[in-house]
């Protein structure tokens, strides 16, 4: 595999889990909750009963942490909503790493992201806009993006399409590898803290809507990449919530983790695609620059 493509496969999943970790550790509503404290069930009884609780999602606030060898390290705040496709508003700040660097040559250590259901919106930098036309936003239609890598884009589009906010319980689950680690207070609450390990590939076959070719091709490329599993921990507070997540992987091009906490459940999210007038579309951008247009979204060429 060409260089290029192993880091555009490698960042592409530190981009799923970067994005759809967030949404799926989202939280409810206080007044929603339907879960029991977890720490006397068995893991299994209590992932089932967390994701039941998660199901119920409406909103939360959000801060995570990305990072993937000396690629790029990358933080995310904001607030998300999901139900009919994940929709929210994050700032992204690129700390570290090749792509952090290429940002600042942009002018964009950090940006404004728009997620709506159909696409991704990125805010570059003044200087960004005087080499577009006057335009700050790019759109990044999910469609698009899967077009860049195979199998690993069609992963990319589905997860951001059709990821539930229960969708990290869901890996233990499916995994059949999953154990209690302890309890431990976090963000000062109490929860349950759970861990097990899962087949990237395997479970993109069955949580997601991929194609027979598209999930071999996907296989293929992860392997090259140097990750075919994660480490997936979860922790649990007594109402059946979650409030932390991280994913560990090892790959061709250095250890992936991403980290994410939630709180303030059931925030209200508005989310609206910037006016158009200000938007340029990633694929007008490849035809033109292929660099700046990998640059502003976070998955590298």
């Amino acid at each position: 595999m060409k260089s290029t493509t192993a880091r555009q496969v490698a960042l592409s999943v530190a981009l799923v889990a970067a994005l759809t970790g967030v949404a799926a550790c989202g939280s409810q509503k206080a007044d929603k909750a339907v879960g029991k404290s977890v720490a006397h069930l068995t893991p299994l009884a209590a992932l089932r009963s967390a994701e039941q609780s998660t199901d119920k999602a409406e909103s939360a606030k959000v801060r995570s942490t990305t990072t993937i060898g000396d690629a790029m390290s990358m933080t995310a705040n904001g607030a998300l909503t999901w139900g009919g496709g994940l929709k929210g508003n994050l700032t992204i700040t690129y700390t570290g790493g090749k792509l952090a660097e290429a940002m600042r040559k942009a002018g964009t250590a950090s940006m404004q992201a728009r997620y709506l259901p159909d696409a991704y919106y990125a805010k570059m930098s003044e200087q960004f806009a005087q080499q577009s036309g006057g335009k700050h936003w790019i759109r990044y239609a999910y469609d698009d993006l899967a077009k860049l890598g195979g199998g690993s884009g069609a992963y990319m589009k589905d997860q951001m399409q059709n990821t539930t906010p229960n969708q990290s319980v869901k890996l233990l689950l499916a995994s059949g590898d999953v154990k209690k680690a302890g309890e431990e207070t976090v963000s000062g609450v109490h929860t349950t803290h759970y861990s097990g390990t899962v087949d990237v590939a395997d479970l993109a076959g069955k949580n997601g809507n991929l194609s027979a070719g598209q999930l071999a091709d996907l296989r293929k490329q992860l392997s090259q990449a140097g990750v075919t599993t994660e480490t997936v921990d979860i922790w649990i507070n007594d109402q059946s919530l979650l409030v932390k997540k991280t994913e560990k992987a090892q790959m061709a091009t250095g250890a992936m983790t991403s980290t994410a906490y939630y709180s303030d459940y059931g925030v209200q999210v508005t989310a609206v695609a910037p006016p158009a007038s200000d938007t340029k579309d990633f694929k007008d951008l490849m035809k033109s620059s292929t660099g700046n247009a990998a640059s502003g979204s976070g998955i590298s060429s």
